[in-house]
């Protein structure tokens, strides 16, 4: 069975080793992530922070893929919860102990959680492989729902990028939205 290694917010920075089984009920769209953003420079990596409406706060990405699935799960109306890595999961492949950091763990409106790991689909190598597979199992065992996702659909991405921008406070001009809302319901 897989450990998941949890990130406590709990004023400081706390981790506990603890069976999967014993960490369901922890508010993991809560999460801190559980290992830094590397901004190297001339790295390939594009590390940075997306403003969720969503959340109201911050959430942690490492690529521009994993920052267009953010754009979309903020926008998606079932989605009330986001957190970028939020937790290691431990195995053993046989040879040595592994460890994955799933990209996001997403609450949805029903009570439900999806854990979300990013990566196209012509980067997966037979380890990236073998480590969504056990994750996938081990999200199963938990009772939550587990995706993989690849690039998403260029013309979507590019309107909900677009109206994303609008979701902001800054942008919220209470008796315009009021007026709005009473003409269109």
């Amino acid at each position: 069975m897989p450990y998941v290694e949890v990130s406590c917010m709990e004023g400081r920075r706390e981790r506990r080793r603890r069976p999967l089984l014993d960490c369901v009920s922890v508010r993991f769209e809560d999460a801190v992530p559980v290992r830094p953003f590397r901004w190297l420079p001339g790295g390939h990596h594009f590390p940075g922070w997306y403003w969720a409406a969503t959340t109201g706060q911050h959430v942690g990405f490492e690529s521009w893929l994993e920052r267009d699935h953010l754009v979309l799960m903020d926008f998606d109306p079932a989605v009330v919860g986001v957190a970028s890595q939020p937790f290691w999961l431990h195995w053993h492949d046989g040879s040595r102990e592994r460890r994955h950091a799933p990209d996001f763990f997403v609450r949805r409106t029903d009570g439900s959680a999806v854990v979300v790991d990013v990566r196209a689909d012509d980067w997966i190598t037979p380890r990236d492989a073998e480590a969504f597979e056990v994750t996938r199992r081990a999200c199963a065992e938990a009772g939550w729902g587990f995706e993989r996702v690849g690039t998403p659909e260029a013309v979507l991405l590019a309107n909900v990028r677009w109206l994303s921008r609008y979701r902001h406070p800054r942008c919220r001009q209470s008796p315009v939205a009021a007026r709005l809302m009473e003409v269109f319901s």
